[in-house]
């Protein structure tokens, strides 16, 4: 008796480590590029409350140079950035690498002409009329537009999202909570990883999934976590293939 009551605990104890393994929904959101703005969304409110306490009319020592100019500056250059990373895909580390050797060279050069103005004098006045201002309005006003556009998309892809719970893959969709069912096992899943600065933002990259039986295959952009969730889904259908085959046997 006592080695009945200790064989089902311990078959209990795998049980719930097994379950808390592969848990039984895993789902996967496609979101918009613009969730790669975070970076200058995070910029944006830092400035607003930087501004706001600081003041516009703050400066840096004795220097002229206003604290608003800087912070201007800041917000434009991770703006700018953000918007680089949404318009082109770095695929590859050669991608990644170059773009910060392209960074790294205007900043040298930025460096170099900031401390040796005689070098080239026409640039270096017209890098000194360059003088951009922003108060601490516009970054309360830019973080609030941002802010609801990232509200509107969480809200929105709860009304579109994959599931994929046991033998099925489940797709909800609408207002209504419209439901479509693919079957689960045998399905063939390719992981994309087409930009490298999106990986590093997110972890996303894109998700093909080809059920049994259906002639076209389902692809998802930017999915965070993606190699996580490839891993839980790879986990789930290769433990419900042993059971199968369990239970053939």
């Amino acid at each position: 008796m006592a080695e009945d009551s200790k064989t089902s605990g311990e078959q209990e104890m795998n049980q719930g480590s097994h379950k808390d393994e592969h848990p039984s929904s895993i789902y996967l959101i496609s979101y918009p590029k613009i969730v790669f703005l975070y970076p200058t969304l995070l910029v944006s409110i830092v400035a607003a409350i930087f501004m706001t306490i600081a003041g516009e009319s703050a400066h840096i020592g004795g220097d002229r140079e206003h604290m608003a100019e800087i912070m201007a500056l800041i917000f434009l250059a991770v703006f700018g950035i953000n918007m680089m990373v949404m318009a082109f895909d770095f695929p590859r580390t050669t991608s990644l690498t170059l773009f910060f050797l392209g960074v790294a060279i205007f900043m040298g050069v930025w460096m170099l002409l900031r401390f040796n103005p005689d070098i080239v004098p026409s640039l270096t006045s017209f890098l000194k009329s360059l003088r951009p201002w922003a108060n601490s309005q516009m970054y309360w006003m830019f973080s609030g537009i941002m802010g609801l556009i990232f509200i509107g998309v969480g809200i929105s892809v709860r009304f579109d999202y994959w599931e994929v719970r046991g033998n099925e893959l489940l797709h909800h969709h609408g207002f209504l909570s419209d439901l479509e069912r693919f079957s689960a096992p045998n399905l063939k899943i390719d992981k994309e990883i087409s930009d490298i600065f999106e990986y590093l933002l997110l972890r996303s990259g894109r998700l093909v999934l080809h059920p049994r039986n259906e002639p076209r295959a389902i692809v998802l952009d930017n999915v965070p976590f993606i190699s996580s969730k490839e891993k839980q889904i790879t986990r789930m259908l290769g433990a419900l293939q042993v059971q199968v085959r369990q239970d053939n046997n």
